[in-house]
C-alpha cells in the first residue's frame, strides 16, 4: 500500500440514524475515515483548532493514495446497494468429492454514477482524515429499491474477513465472503439436502459495518435475496 499503512472503515450507527427509513431509500450517506499511520502528528493546511475542520488538498501526496482508495471502495460499496450483485455457489462435498466455489459479480458496472458521489464535510482528529460519502437515488432507483425490499424476498445477513494489506481488494475479499457466509447460512436452513449448484442476486440493504481487527477488514452486511436456481444432485 505504498509508504502510507492506511486503514478505512465504513462506521454503521446503531438506532434512527442509519435505520431503514424512506430517508436512505433517496439518499445513500456513508462515514469515511482513513488513518495516516505513517505520519504521525500531521496538521494538514487549514486546521481549526476548536472545530477540528480541516482545508484538505486532496493533491498533497500524503493523501493521494487514501483519494485513490476511496474512490475505488466507495462505487464498489454503492454498487451493491444501487444495482446489485449476482452469485454462483457450489457447496462443498466431500462424500462426491466436489470443491467448494464461490463467484459474485457486479450486476451494473457503477460507472457513469460516480460523477454524481459527493465526498463531503472532510475533518482532522489525531491521525485520521474523515468525511462523508453521499449519494442520491434516482428516480428509477427509488422503484428498484422499494421492488428489492418486497417482502417476498428474505433477508439474509453475512459475515466476512480480508486482508487490511490488500487495500480495496481486502474489501472486495471481505465481501465476498460475507456474501458467501450470508448466503451458505441461509440455505442451509431451507434446503434438507446439499445442492448441487445455486444461483441467486443480491441488494445490500444497509450501510455495511466494517471495522478493523487483527489485521484484517470485517464487514458485516444486510441484504435482500432473489433466488435464482437451485440445482439438486440426481442421486445421492
Amino acid at each position: 500500500m505504498d509508504k502510507l499503512a492506511i486503514k478505512f472503515i465504513f462506521l454503521f450507527f446503531l438506532g434512527t440514524i442509519f435505520a431503514q427509513e424512506v430517508s436512505f431509500q433517496k439518499k445513500i450517506r456513508l462515514p469515511l475515515w482513513a488513518e495516516l499511520d505513517a505520519y504521525p502528528g500531521l496538521h494538514p493546511v487549514g486546521e481549526d483548532e476548536e472545530s477540528n475542520s480541516v482545508s484538505i488538498d486532496y493533491d498533497e501526496p500524503v493523501f493521494a493514495h487514501a483519494v485513490r482508495e476511496m474512490k475505488k471502495i466507495t462505487p464498489f460499496l454503492l454498487g451493491g446497494m444501487v444495482y446489485g450483485w449476482e452469485f454462483d455457489y457450489t457447496p462443498y462435498d466431500k462424500a462426491r468429492g466436489v470443491k467448494e466455489f464461490f463467484e459474485f459479480k457486479e450486476i451494473r458496472p457503477f460507472e457513469d454514477e460516480t460523477k454524481f458521489i459527493k465526498y463531503e464535510n472532510p475533518w482532522f482528529d489525531e491521525s485520521k482524515v474523515h468525511c462523508w460519502v453521499s449519494f442520491e437515488r434516482s428516480d428509477a432507483m427509488i422503484n428498484s429499491y422499494n421492488h428489492w425490499s418486497d417482502i417476498k424476498n428474505p433477508r439474509i445477513l453475512g459475515l466476512g474477513g480480508g486482508s487490511v494489506t490488500k487495500g480495496f481488494e481486502g474489501i472486495q475479499e471481505a465481501a465476498e465472503n460475507a456474501l458467501k457466509d450470508a448466503v451458505r447460512t441461509y440455505f442451509r436452513k431451507i434446503l434438507k439436502n446439499k445442492p448441487k449448484r445455486i444461483t441467486g442476486t443480491v441488494l445490500v440493504n444497509k450501510v455495511p459495518a466494517i471495522l478493523v481487527k487483527s489485521g484484517n477488514y470485517q464487514i458485516q452486511l444486510d441484504f435482500f435475496l432473489q433466488i435464482g436456481t437451485i440445482i439438486e444432485y440426481s442421486q445421492f
